[in-house]
């Protein structure tokens, strides 16, 4: 029968080793086990908007109109006969506006991604386990560390 026997209950899962003069008691401790892993944070969408707005421009244009004058003659002979078919053509013109649209390139956008370190503060408490000698009596107790 050894001296350390019924020391421990049976079943305690502390017990690692047990001979006839000698009990083991493992003693844990918690450690942080930190892994990272990449996750989305969201979406960047880069697009166009078309704005419209009214353009009033004043563009001067020219145009021919026929100025009519009329002279009285004192009722001077002439040789003509009276006919209805001599006639005089002038022509008029005038400038027209024309408008007509195009595009042109008024700059671009360009967009990258960038990696940037920081540092994540990580705050945790950790457990661990100690070993507590109680003593009864006058036993002698030699604690090697």
């Amino acid at each position: 029968m050894s001296i350390l026997e019924g020391v421990f209950k049976k079943g305690d899962h502390a017990i690692k080793e047990k001979t006839d003069d000698t009990a083991r008691l493992s003693l844990r401790k918690e450690e942080l086990d930190i892994a990272k892993s990449r996750v989305q944070k969201g979406d960047v969408e880069i697009g166009k908007e078309i704005l419209e707005e009214q353009k009033k421009v004043d563009v001067p244009v020219s145009r021919e109109e026929v100025v009519i004058e009329r002279k009285s003659l004192n009722n001077e002979a002439s040789d003509s006969p009276i006919t209805s078919e001599e006639t005089i053509k002038i022509p008029v013109s005038e400038e027209k506006v024309n408008v007509d649209k195009h595009t042109v390139v008024t700059g671009e956008i360009l967009a990258q991604k960038r990696e940037i370190e920081d540092t994540a503060h990580i705050d945790e408490t950790l457990k661990r386990e100690e070993a507590r000698i109680n003593k009864e009596g006058d036993a002698n107790i030699i604690d090697k560390v």
